[in-house]
């Protein structure tokens, strides 16, 4: 399936959830927001959230400095 993340298009396997995403793109846990097709997904929902060909998911990391 088709899905395009942060504005750039990735080829998945069907059954895919958000967390499997994650761990594809190999974004360390931490403070991470996740927009699925204009909607906030709640942290708790990233394994039961399943992704579907053409969805458009925007992804921010916050990162802390000092």
């Amino acid at each position: 399936m088709h899905i395009i993340v942060n504005g750039t298009c990735h080829e998945l396997d069907t059954n895919t959830n958000l967390q499997q995403l994650l761990e594809w793109l190999k974004i360390a846990k931490g403070r991470i927001a996740i927009e699925l097709n204009g909607e906030i997904v709640p942290k708790s929902q990233f394994y039961q959230q399943q992704l579907s060909s053409g969805d458009k998911i925007e992804i921010v990391q916050a990162i802390g400095g000092g």
